[in-house]
């Protein structure tokens, strides 16, 4: 029996990912801290805070995971960037993947991201483009890619590492991009944007918690782009919103000055989750776009803000 310690069970991908890990016959233990997800069937939850060290050790003692899945992190939009708060979840994911090492767990795969790497490049690719951070959250997840990466070699500890680049859907939190313009021609308001000339890799939420359970399933170890591979204009992820919605009317493009941070170009290579993962998106940007929109019509309600790209 595959048992899967899933962290992050009511963020942005866990909700997903708990769905991926039943399709795969995982016996899924579900962590949440604050907010308890809609429960599915068999799926076991449990509370827990992840910086409480006795409570984890009873937790995985009890639980016992041949898996981990960690996705939990500090993400306070706007916020999580240069937050303390990385810290303490660098200290909190170590004593979670040694203790799960030592009640004999076998494959973990932690949740990384594009900001690890040096934007500079444009182009990501895992073993060639430098990792530069500019920001604390970055730094605090390449710094325990490593520790990772060291502590499996030393404990034989299989273990993989997911970057994350720009993903979207469902639940997303309203200030962000998608949400915003979406939720605002909805309403009838103006949507504020950038020039939306730089260049992004998005993919659908539900597609990155697929990617991630089947690296979890896979033997591939290090680190890996979670990513479509393909490079839109954020022009041309508005634009195409305002269409579905027949709003184009209501974009402004230019309202709001670039970061003077803001990368051109970021894209990841993504052959080795391709090739070496076997993984295949589910959804183009059309029909993961057509799946927002329409839950953002059923679940309305937003307060209007600009929103700067990212």
């Amino acid at each position: 029996m595959k048992r899967v310690l899933l962290t992050g069970a009511s963020g942005f991908i866990g909700r997903f990912a708990v769905s991926e890990l039943l399709k795969n016959n995982y016996e899924v233990h579900a962590l949440y801290n604050k907010s308890k997800p809609v429960e599915k069937k068999h799926v076991i939850y449990h509370k827990a805070d992840l910086f409480d060290f006795s409570q984890q050790e009873s937790l995985i003692s009890e639980i016992k995971p041949t898996h981990l899945l960690h996705l939990a992190w500090y993400a306070v939009p706007g916020l999580y960037w240069n937050s303390l708060e990385n810290f303490r979840w660098v200290q909190g994911s170590l004593e979670l993947l040694k203790l799960f090492r030592q009640y004999d767990g076998q494959r973990a795969v932690l949740a990384g991201t594009c900001a690890e790497y040096d934007w500079s490049f444009g182009y990501c690719s895992e073993g060639v483009t430098p990792t530069h951070p500019s920001t604390l959250y970055g730094t605090c997840k390449n710094s325990l890619q490593e520790m990772t990466a060291q502590f499996s070699k030393q404990t034989g500890l299989s273990s993989a590492w997911g970057r994350i680049f720009n993903l979207y859907g469902p639940f997303e939190d309203r200030s962000r991009l998608i949400p915003y313009v979406v939720n605002s021609l909805l309403q009838d308001e103006q949507a504020n944007c950038t020039h939306g000339h730089q260049i992004r890799d998005f993919l659908y939420v539900q597609d990155v918690a697929s990617a991630f359970v089947a690296l979890l399933n896979s033997s591939v170890e290090g680190p890996i782009n979670i990513a479509s591979g393909q490079p839109v204009s954020l022009q041309q992820v508005v634009y195409s919103i305002a269409n579905k919605l027949e709003r184009r009317d209501l974009v402004r493009l230019g309202t709001i000055p670039v970061l003077d941070n803001e990368p051109p170009l970021l894209v990841a290579d993504i052959r080795r989750l391709t090739n070496e993962v076997g993984w295949k998106p589910g959804f183009n940007l059309d029909s993961g776009l057509n799946q927002t929109i329409q839950w953002w019509k059923d679940n309305p309600g937003i307060s209007a803000c600009d929103v700067i790209f990212r």
